[in-house]
């Protein structure tokens, strides 16, 4: 291959760029939401409230189909009226905020969880959550 000094200038500018876009890549992949990790959270912080089965209602319902789900509306579950009146759908990006601090999203809800402040956990729920289809 020999120095880069002896290589065309537009082949030096592609290898830079596929370099820096590999590294990038591998970052990010680094960074990727971990639906296993996701499910474990679950289980430990949210399965103990909501259920991940369809129409199985806890203290907290279903979130079984949850992503692009309106709030309020899962039927059997008696929601707070703050809850229902929200006119919140459940996306990858609500869901976010929504798990960072619950009553700062939805004000006077009834769920007493404070939220899931570290964001890579947080990412990994929402990937387990919105496979719940």
């Amino acid at each position: 291959m020999g120095s880069l000094d002896n290589w065309p200038q537009g082949r030096r500018w592609l290898l830079i760029c596929l370099v820096a876009g590999g590294c990038l890549a591998c970052a990010g992949a680094a960074r990727a939401q971990n639906i296993a990790a996701g499910q474990a959270i679950f289980q430990t912080q949210c399965g103990i409230c909501h259920s991940p089965s369809p129409g199985v209602t806890l203290a907290g319902p279903s979130l079984f189909g949850v992503e692009n789900r309106r709030a309020g509306l899962v039927p059997g579950f008696s929601y707070s009226d703050a809850n229902r009146n929200s006119g919140i759908v459940w996306d990858s990006a609500t869901l976010d905020l929504y798990l960072t601090r619950p009553k700062g999203v939805v004000p006077h809800n009834e769920m007493t969880y404070g939220g899931v402040q570290d964001a890579q956990k947080r990412a990994d729920l929402i990937a387990y959550l919105v496979t719940l289809h």
